[in-house]
């Protein structure tokens, strides 16, 4: 059979196309942008006129248009369909492909776009479906000028070709982008769980400050790096120390606590390093130092920064030999120590009036971590302060149910000088002091009380101050009620009808204090 050389040169012209589009998907990973620039290829090598690519949403069954040639953006948003409705919307329903010789001559055809500029009857549609697997996901549509239909029977032919070029990419795409979600996901969770795993179990707090603490606990624990821990007096410190130590490889082994500010001069080096008998007055046997009860594990060094300047000397030498004598003895004793230290003093303060060892400072700042203060972590303040009230309550026998409103705002509107250990120390005697179950503002430190300390300077003039105490009150006897009004006027000695003024006075709406047993029975 002879083959024309118009034939020839429309197969060459077809070959060159589809290099073309298989090059433009191959290059870019942005499906719109693909999708666009090989509809403009069709629009170069055929006579279409105008082109659609319409991909099905499967959540809402909405066919929309995601790249087009020769259409305007009102165009483009006008181009909606459902399944089964128009040309594109039976051809995605059906899988099959169509071809409308004459647009003019099919009722089905709905130029949901209004972009015709040529009389109907000039114009021919084709649209393909696009399948992966036996799933159609969307169309491709041509306009082009009417022919005869062994054109159009061939454009179609090409059409669907191209239609499965551009199901593969969707496909890969697809897939790329479900793998990238899924491996978003995948490290969110071990996010999660590495936070969760690492996070100490005795320490409390969710703060981005916190949560930077314990990031660094899990980097330095399972070494054997000298580790100095920072921060201002009760904010933790020997928490961390602790933390440290049981997510060590040395966990097993001792934890050897030694307060430096709390030991005489005399006697400090004693305590550390041990003494022979007779060493010195009352030395009637052969002591061991801290630093040998500690062997395979970790000593702890609080307030390192009270040490004197012979005592600086010492240790210097332990923490770079890991070896000392006992105070009046002559046998080296070698030793393998983790050291943690803690000071809420400023070193780098006392180094240049010779107060604190420079070298002893290098040997120990090897892993600072410094612990903020509990103002620079405020959202860790209730969590803390539910915690203690649930301790001190099962050490008191006392079913302490909750912290008041009032009582709340305090608590967070406070500077907390002391840090965690006056929080602690606050809410002990707040559930001490309680007699209903509840920590009350008034069973708070006189200091958290003032107006000074709490940064709350009154400037309401008397009636503003008794509303408000008014209306903390009634919420107060709400919450103790359940949202009941008649409860809680009884509890505060009021008339129904003056708890209903009193509740509109202040806009209270007692339902948000109801349980959801409660509001289920409310008729």
């Amino acid at each position: 059979m002879t083959i024309s050389p118009d034939e020839v040169r429309r197969e060459v012209s077809e070959l060159s196309l589809l290099f073309e589009i298989s090059q433009t998907l191959d290059r870019s990973m942005d499906l719109r942008d693909a999708l666009g620039s090989v509809l403009k290829a069709i629009a170069r090598h055929t006579g279409m006129l105008r082109g659609t690519l319409t991909l099905l949403n499967r959540n809402t069954s909405e066919i929309s248009i995601l790249a087009a040639h020769g259409l305007s953006d009102k165009q483009l948003e006008r181009g909606r369909y459902k399944q089964g409705e128009g040309v594109t919307g039976r051809v995605i329903e059906t899988g099959r492909a169509m071809v409308i010789p004459r647009v003019s001559e099919e009722p089905l055809f709905l130029n949901r776009t209004r972009a015709r500029n040529l009389p109907r009857e000039e114009i021919s549609f084709i649209c393909v479906p696009i399948k992966i697997g036996n799933e159609v996901n969307g169309a491709l549509s041509v306009d082009c000028l009417f022919a005869d239909s062994v054109i159009l029977d061939e454009d179609m032919r090409l059409l669907t070709i191209i239609a499965s070029m551009v199901a593969q990419a969707v496909r890969l795409r697809r897939e790329i982008e479900e793998e990238r979600e899924r491996l978003l996901e995948e490290n969110t969770r071990l996010s999660e769980e590495l936070r969760e795993r690492f996070r100490p179990t005795n320490m409390i707090g969710n703060s981005s400050a916190i949560q930077a603490v314990y990031n660094m606990i899990a980097q330095v624990a399972k070494s054997d790096a000298t580790v100095l821990i920072r921060g201002e007096s009760g904010v933790g410190k020997e928490l961390v120390a602790h933390a440290i130590h049981y997510n060590s490889l040395r966990s097993m082994k001792p934890f050897i606590r030694v307060n430096c500010a709390a030991l005489p001069e005399s006697v400090i080096e004693s305590e550390l390093f041990g003494h022979e008998k007779g060493a010195f007055t009352g030395a009637i046997a052969q002591r061991k130092g801290r630093f040998e009860l500690a062997q395979g594990g970790t000593i702890f060094l609080d307030e390192i920064g009270d040490l004197s300047p012979t005592t600086q000397i010492r240790l210097l030498r332990v923490l770079q030999e890991r070896e000392f004598e006992r105070v009046g003895g002559a046998e080296t004793l070698r030793v393998d120590v983790r050291v943690l230290a803690a000071t809420n003093r400023d070193l780098e303060s006392l180094m240049p009036t010779s107060q604190f060892r420079q070298d002893l400072y290098y040997r120990l700042n090897v892993f600072p971590i410094h612990i903020p203060p509990l103002r620079e972590r405020r959202t860790d303040i209730l969590l803390l302060a539910d915690y203690f009230v649930e301790k001190y309550g099962k050490l008191t026998n006392k079913s302490v149910r909750r912290i008041s409103t009032s009582a709340i705002d305090m608590i967070t509107r406070y500077h907390w000088p002391g840090n965690v250990r006056e929080l602690e120390n606050s809410i002990e005697r707040a559930v001490l002091l309680t007699n209903d179950d509840v920590v009350h503002g008034h069973h708070l430190p006189p200091t958290l009380q003032t107006a000074e300390a709490t940064g709350t300077i009154v400037s309401n003039t008397l009636q503003e101050s008794l509303d408000s105490l008014e209306r903390d009150m009634i919420i107060e006897a709400l919450k103790n009620a359940r949202g009941n009004k008649t409860k809680a006027a009884k509890a505060l000695g009021l008339t129904e009808r003056i708890m209903g003024l009193r509740v509109d006075k202040h806009a209270i709406l007692p339902k948000q204090y109801r349980t959801p047993a409660a509001r289920k029975h409310t008729p």
